[in-house]
């Protein structure tokens, strides 16, 4: 029997989106499947081989060659299914995002796809579409705080100012104190990075005692200045603060902390008044993220302290010590972006 399978010619055009579409993983996976037995129908293989090289039937290869033939790329996308297609309604629609918007029932603290889908009648993914055109984000959470601080606002001023417009030659002074660090040693050692493996450690560990770690960060090079104590006491930070009046002898330095009781002690202040190059300012009770070096604490923990194993308070002295060294060869200064009034905007309680 004669063979009338039609000849495939493809235009460079239609070859280049053809192979385009076989490599695309965002295309249906049937468009791609379709769009492969083209090229090799237009390489000369024969229809057999063509469907046992796609895991197409014959009669589906001859289909396809003829769908292409007759419209060319358009032949190969999917037609539309016979039937019905569901239907959603505005008022289904308004109903998924209302309850959303709703407590979920007792037990749960938030709506998922699955459970608002089950309620209303629909799948999941539905749910998830409606969700995501609405921007609802039901299993995010984020947290705020306000400051209730009479005095927020003069204090905010005051530090944030210090950030935008420090004074001429003297030296701004981020300090604070981290307080119980944990010197913790895994119980194995760790399992080291390798290709398609992420670096492993143990869940359990020993816990070999605490350190505090006080630290001033320079607000113009990001400079950190750093000393770790057993305790955290007003004489282990007035001794902090002397080594920081050492340092920089000869200078206005004006130190930027917040409201721990160990900074206002008789001894704190009985000093102050011996030194009035030296002058507080006080963030906002309850606000102590204004002060800089808490992002550096992040950074700290982060990196150098939270994937450690330290068999000693001594070894995680000595590493904190060695990252402060690190940061200090090529220190990063922060920039402070907000104003005192986008900040009391959010951050300052007004009266009820």
């Amino acid at each position: 029997m004669a063979n009338h399978a039609r000849t495939i010619e493809l235009a460079v055009s239609d070859r280049i989106e053809l192979e385009r579409l076989q490599r695309s993983s965002s295309a249906p996976a049937g468009l791609s499947r379709r769009a492969r037995a083209v090229l090799l129908m237009a390489g000369e293989v024969s229809g057999v081989e063509v469907a046992r090289l796609t895991g197409y039937t014959p009669i589906q290869i001859s289909r396809i060659r003829r769908r292409y033939a007759e419209q060319g790329l358009a032949g190969l996308m999917d037609r539309p299914r016979s039937g019905r297609p569901p239907q959603l309604t505005e008022a289904k629609r308004a109903r998924i995002v209302a309850l959303t918007l709703k407590a979920p029932p007792k037990g749960l603290t938030h709506w998922s796809t699955r459970e608002l889908g089950e309620r209303v009648g629909v799948s999941h993914a539905t749910v998830h579409r409606i969700w995501q055109a609405h921007a609802l984000q039901p299993h995010r959470v984020e947290t705020f705080k306000f400051t209730s601080d009479p005095r927020a606002e003069a204090k905010i001023h005051d530090v944030v100012g210090l950030y935008l417009n420090p004074p001429t030659n003297a030296v701004v002074l981020s300090l604070d104190e981290k307080t119980q660090i944990q010197a913790l040693e895994r119980t194995q050692p760790l399992l080291p990075l390798r290709s398609n493996l992420p670096a492993r450690q143990t869940h359990d560990y020993r816990r070999h005692g605490l350190t505090s770690l006080y630290a001033a960060l320079e607000v113009a090079s990001g400079k950190v200045l750093g000393e770790c104590s057993e305790r955290h006491t007003g004489a282990d930070f007035l001794r902090f603060l002397k080594s920081l009046h050492r340092r920089y002898r000869g200078c206005e330095l004006h130190v930027i902390l917040d409201n721990s009781s160990t900074h206002s002690t008789p001894e704190v202040r009985d000093w102050l008044e011996k030194h009035p190059n030296v002058c507080f300012h006080f963030t906002p009770t309850g606000a102590s993220w204004l002060n800089m070096v808490e992002a550096w604490f992040g950074i700290l923990t982060r990196k150098s302290v939270r994937r450690g194993s330290f068999a000693s308070v001594k070894e995680l002295v000595r590493h904190i010590g060695h990252y402060i060294e690190h940061w200090n060869e090529h220190p990063t200064p922060f920039v402070w972006t907000k104003t005192p009034a986008q900040i009391i905007r959010k951050a300052v309680r007004r009266g009820r």
